[in-house]
């Protein structure tokens, strides 16, 4: 069964929206991606993050926002942070590797 990926940024231009297009066909996962931010291209909200068995976010302050918004969710979902600075543009190479390397750590280690 494929495991449910919520990726998470700031306006899901760049770094949500690149792991979303790197993750889509992945045989491993159903990936959807979102945005902290009212301008996001898909604004976060509780359908997805109930649809996700895991949310993968770029920075702290976007699992902060979860925690503040979404209390009851942060406190049963598995949230990753990747650490990645909103220093890319989308599908940028280095950004590819980044995103790749920081998330199959993680998939590895079965933090997701």
């Amino acid at each position: 069964m494929k495991k449910k990926i919520l990726f998470v940024c700031t306006v899901n231009r760049m770094r949500s929206a690149t792991a979303h297009k790197i993750y889509e066909n992945d045989e491993r996962l159903e990936v959807k991606s979102a945005g902290t931010d009212i301008t996001a291209n898909v604004v976060i909200n509780e359908e997805l993050l109930n649809w996700a068995d895991a949310v993968i976010v770029m920075e702290k302050h976007h699992r902060n926002f979860i925690r503040r918004e979404f209390p009851g969710i942060y406190e049963s979902k598995k949230i990753v942070c990747l650490y990645i600075p909103d220093d890319y543009d989308f599908m940028q190479p280095e950004l590819v590797s980044i995103l790749e390397d920081k998330f199959e750590s993680v998939y590895r280690r079965g933090l997701v």
